[in-house]
């Protein structure tokens, strides 16, 4: 199926997102959709998949106009989406997810056991058949419910795919099996549009480029003809420098020292310490226990063997509360349900943690809040109107900038980061990443998991890869490849000292 948007336009109020905007899909193509956070990307993918319907211009399908005027219309054109919101409804069975309107059913009734069996064999095809299908979605971890996501766009049988972030939540294994996959549909003449902000992906996998700016249309390129500097200059209209800029202090003292700890159902045995102006990172496969880390040391979730010191001193969390007045702060995988209360303003989250710093007998000074949180946002270069406009009006980075700016306001001695840049666009990683060197030179111990291999890598001083709950090894990463930790993170190398 042949896809062309001509002449684009949408506006919401007086703020006009698309102008103009033409983009040209074939089938057995896969095709990257790229630019800077509110560059207007999803945005025309919903009104290709029916979610908006566009204020001006046409499209077409293999030649012929088509109104997408609701998602029906579009899945019924053979369209299906792959929202990077998770839109799974979580009281739900993962298999009343995948068929949700559409349930098999038997004499007018549903056919649960037909349901299960097409359920797990569509689980299969992405790699996730170890998720039961029976499992409530909302029990899944972010990266389980991302392949049933997936799973449920293939259940559509759909001829042209949209994929909006779909590797945010997932590691290196997971995407190799997702691309296979995506390989797979191409062959079969399936049209894929594939939105992300890693470019390492876009350039393994996608044929064609097209980005846009500030609404518009910038240029198509074939993947064969163009490299990162360009495509980064098309998308942010400027040279970004350093894609990962180098740290130019050493570390110190110990500062944070994790001794033997585990949790109820995940970690067991993890040992390690992490220097003043240190960053660990912390790699591993989706289900190896990365987050639960995280979660154990901040309070968030129970630990039942281990011992933490804190600058030389034991260090007793029972909740987050306990972690917080120690001086620990933790930036959250799910910004928009765990960082983040999206109905406040960009001012309201960002002292949120630290609200009785600003309170006189009770009572918020405003005239004191507002100015921190003004240099709070000239700090990490929030772009938004004012401090009064509600979170959830900011674009992905600018949302991830205000999590930071709530930690920022008091600066903590321990920052733990669950992958920091998901979903945020070059330009905003480029900043988040400068973030972190500051708060490192300025004596704070980072401990930061990422997917991302390029990224532990270049930020990391030393990496902890585990494997299965276990510790596979620490490894220095100036000698470290994404191979030497993918063949720790799998079992197929020895552990490191």
């Amino acid at each position: 199926m042949q896809v062309s948007m001509r002449g684009i336009n949408k506006a919401f109020g007086p703020v006009k997102v698309l102008e103009g905007v033409d983009f040209t899909l074939a089938g057995g193509e896969i095709h990257a959709l790229m630019g800077e956070n509110g560059a207007g990307k999803s945005t025309l993918m919903k009104i290709l998949s029916g979610v908006y319907q566009a204020d001006a211009g046409e499209i077409l399908l293999d030649g012929q106009p088509m109104a997408m005027r609701d998602t029906s219309a579009s899945e019924a054109a053979g369209i299906a989406i792959i929202h990077q919101e998770l839109n799974l409804i979580p009281q739900l069975s993962v298999m009343e997810n995948l068929f949700l309107g559409r349930e098999p059913s038997r004499f007018g009734v549903i056919d649960y056991a037909a349901m299960r069996r097409q359920a797990r064999a569509l689980l299969e095809r992405v790699g996730a058949g170890q998720i039961d299908p029976q499992a409530e979605a909302g029990s899944l971890s972010i990266g389980q419910q991302q392949m049933v996501e997936i799973a449920k766009a293939l259940a559509l049988q759909a001829r042209v795919l949209i994929m909006d972030e779909p590797t945010a939540a997932l590691t290196e294994r997971e995407i190799d099996t997702l691309f296979g996959l995506m390989r797979q549909l191409r062959s079969e003449g399936v049209a894929i549009v594939y939105v992300s902000h890693r470019m390492e992906e876009i350039f393994r996998i996608c044929d064609k480029i097209s980005v846009l700016r500030d609404g518009q249309f910038v240029g198509e390129r074939a993947i064969s003809a163009t490299d990162f500097d360009e495509v980064v200059k098309m998308m942010v209209g400027r040279e970004i420098g350093d894609r990962f800029p180098p740290r130019k202090t050493a570390p110190g003292a110990v500062r944070l020292k994790v001794d033997n700890l585990a949790d109820e159902d995940m970690i067991s045995g993890i040992s390690f310490d992490v220097r003043a102006g240190e960053v660990l990172g912390i790699a591993g496969l989706m289900g190896s226990g990365r987050s639960d880390i995280l979660k154990a040391l901040f309070g968030a979730k129970r630990c039942a063997a281990g011992a933490v010191e804190l600058d030389g001193k034991p260090l007793a969390v029972a909740a987050p509360g306990d972690a917080i007045a120690a001086g620990l702060a933790f930036v959250p995988e799910d910004r928009k349900s765990k960082g983040l209360i999206l109905g406040m303003s960009v001012r309201e989250n960002a002292t949120l943690v630290h609200l009785n710093a600003y309170a006189r007998l009770g009572v918020v000074a405003a005239g004191e809040e507002g100015r921190a949180v003004q240099g709070l946002i000239e700090q990490l270069r929030i772009r938004t109107r004012d401090a009064e406009l509600d979170v959830k009006s900011l674009s992905g980075g600018n949302q991830q900038k205000v999590v930071f700016a709530k930690w920022l306001a008091k600066p903590p001695k321990v920052l733990l980061l669950d992958e920091p840049t998901r979903g945020v666009d070059v330009g905003g990683k480029a900043e988040i990443y400068h973030i972190i060197n500051q708060l490192a030179e300025a004596g704070t111990a980072i401990v930061m998991v990422s997917s991302e291999l390029p990224e532990v890598l270049a930020m990391s001083n030393r990496i902890l890869v585990l494997r299965e709950g276990r510790q596979a090894g620490v490894f220095d990463a100036a000698a470290s490849t994404q191979e030497t930790l993918m063949a720790a993170a799998t079992g197929s190398a020895p552990q490191a000292a």
